[in-house]
């Protein structure tokens, strides 16, 4: 894993609700740098200075991650994990109806 690289991007409604894919420490210091000042709040400092700290190498990526995480929950523009449980149901439904078919044409 690339230096600054969260395990797990996560994404975040921007500007006029638009999806924005953080992936990295650099990533998540470029947005909140960019915050609008008249939104930022008590989350918004956490999460700025865990990059800032992230970007010294004091602290690990992943524990950016997690205030960049909060911050998105309190602002109320954190995205679910696009790989959601019903995604990996849809894929055990399609391995299931492949069995279904090839049962069926069988002899």
């Amino acid at each position: 894993m690339n230096r600054g690289q969260f395990e797990e991007p996560i994404t975040l409604l921007v500007g006029m609700g638009f999806p924005r894919k953080i992936e990295s420490v650099m990533d998540a210091y470029v947005l909140l740098q960019d915050w609008p000042a008249a939104s930022r709040n008590g989350a918004h400092a956490v999460a700025l200075n865990a990059c800032k700290a992230g970007i010294a190498g004091e602290i690990d990526p992943d524990t950016v991650r997690a205030t960049l995480v909060t911050f998105g929950r309190r602002n109320d523009i954190l995205l679910p994990d696009m790989v959601s449980p019903a995604a990996a149901m849809g894929n055990e439904m399609h391995a299931g109806t492949a069995t279904q078919v090839e049962s069926a044409s069988g002899p």
